[in-house]
């Protein structure tokens, strides 16, 4: 049964995207994100901005999850460009987007990915269980693994702490979908996010020679170190091909 909203309801949805406009707006032209500049460039006052959004971390938080949520479904169009069976095409396509994103969008990426998580217990599991691009890069990780049956460690043979990590997981995936037996792939699936994500941040940040960015060898080079890993095998350079014209495009 689909819910009617009333008119109330309508209004502070439509409250709420226009703060996100506003505050990506802002980001675009370079300003700060700030209660008072969201509020001044959408002509109201700052305390009537607080009846939707209690505080900075609150602005900000909405305005990441919004932000991850367009982000992906450029992720989505990018890897949707491969046949709907060539999982690792698609991998590589949605990988080289994410970086793509990242570089065009540097403000954007900051505010979704740079963002100091909630010291609470509880608000930082449901930020990161809320995570569109996590849910979306798992999503197609276990489809790969399921496709091509790639090694993964089994959970007594990792340290006891991992092991209890992955067994109750705070991740952006739908634990349910893989068997209590594969829990190793969240482990896989973290080292592998880990290294996407951190070659991309050292990127947007600008953390080593520009030349290099700008050739997106250290980034193809990372992306090729994985695929024996997820079992994507690559005899006549398909895939390596597929990738530096990614890349090429940017």
């Amino acid at each position: 049964m689909t819910e009617t909203l009333t008119r109330r309801e309508r209004a502070r949805e439509a409250t709420y995207a226009e703060i996100v406009s506003t505050s990506r707006a802002l980001l675009r032209d370079g300003s700060e994100l700030s209660l008072r500049a969201v509020a001044g460039r959408m002509g109201i006052t700052p305390p009537a901005l607080y009846r939707y959004v209690a505080s900075y971390q609150e602005l900000v938080d909405l305005v990441a999850y919004e932000i991850d949520k367009s982000a992906t479904e450029e992720f989505r169009a990018a890897a949707a460009t491969q046949d709907e069976d060539d999982l690792a095409g698609q991998l590589v396509c949605a990988a080289v987007a994410f970086r793509r994103w990242a570089l065009r969008d540097r403000a954007e990426f900051m505010v979704a990915f740079a963002n100091p998580v909630a010291e609470s217990n509880c608000l930082r599991r449901e930020l990161l269980t809320a995570s569109t691009s996590g849910h979306y890069f798992n999503d197609l990780l276990v489809r790969l693994w399921r496709q091509r049956d790639f090694p993964r460690p089994d959970l007594d043979d990792l340290d006891p702490r991992i092991a209890e990590v992955m067994r109750d997981p705070i991740y952006p995936a739908d634990v349910s979908a893989i068997p209590a037996a594969d829990r190793g792939l969240l482990w896989v699936f973290q080292q592998a996010w880990a290294t996407l994500y951190g070659t991309v941040t050292l990127e947007v940040f600008g953390h080593m020679d520009p030349r290099v960015i700008d050739s997106g060898e250290l980034f193809a080079q990372m992306l090729l170190g994985w695929m024996p890993r997820l079992a994507i095998d690559d005899p006549d350079g398909h895939y390596t091909a597929l990738l530096r014209s990614e890349i090429a495009r940017d």
